[in-house]
């Protein structure tokens, strides 16, 4: 699980982990919350990928949940039409844990990363206990069930303390992002404030940015 503030670097960090991860022979389902389906593309060829044969390959899987929050129907082949969380558990049944039998797609497995870059989305259209049981019944779930790796992100500050606790109590790990005001400028900070298991630093590092928009930590 990410937290995260609006003015950070997550949406480009989580697209530079995205392509990280599919230059290492993994798969990822993106599914963008955030912005078009088409920028999701766009910023994954900045980062030295062919997203296009990616998608035709199935190695990639950009789900297109933007249009969904205009009003809009999708042009997109995988898409969300309602952002309502009892339409969502059908489709979520179907997709995730079975595949998309209408275009030969196979379940998620312990090669897919899959990637919600804005989470606190559902919050618009649903009222927050139907849409924290979503991600702690389904979402969440998922991940152990088709033992595939799952980052939710949520912006901080938005949603009760209930929601976050629920949340939390939930995932194997938080991970934080923000923006911080210093001496010399603004700086781009992620930390891994807890995970469950294992051992890791849980102090702040600063973040990189490089003119592909690709985040790194700095040295």
């Amino acid at each position: 699980m990410v937290e995260y503030t609006g003015a950070s670097q997550w949406y480009n960090a989580c697209l530079t982990i995205a392509a990280g991860w599919l230059k290492t022979g993994g798969r990822v389902s993106y599914s963008a919350y955030a912005w078009p389906s088409e920028n999701v593309r766009s910023q994954l060829n900045l980062l030295g990928l062919r997203a296009e044969e990616l998608e035709k390959e199935d190695k990639l899987r950009i789900w297109d949940w933007y249009t969904a929050t205009l009003g809009h129907k999708s042009k997109e082949r995988l898409s969300v039409d309602s952002l309502k969380v009892a339409d969502l558990s059908i489709l979520f049944s179907r997709e995730v844990m079975a595949g998309h039998p209408t275009l030969g797609r196979q379940p998620y497995g312990p090669d897919w990363l899959r990637i919600a870059d804005n989470g606190s989305t559902l919050a618009r259209f649903n009222d927050e206990k139907a849409w924290v049981e979503f991600r702690l019944t389904r979402d969440i779930p998922s991940a152990s069930s088709t033992k595939s790796t799952a980052i939710v992100a949520f912006i901080k500050g938005l949603h009760s303390s209930w929601a976050y606790e629920q949340l939390e109590a939930a995932v194997d790990g938080i991970i934080d992002f923000k923006l911080e005001e210093a001496e010399e400028g603004t700086i781009n900070l992620m930390r891994l404030r807890s995970m469950r298991n294992v051992g890791f630093d849980s102090r702040w590092h600063r973040l990189r940015v490089s003119e592909n928009f690709e985040v790194t930590l700095e040295k």
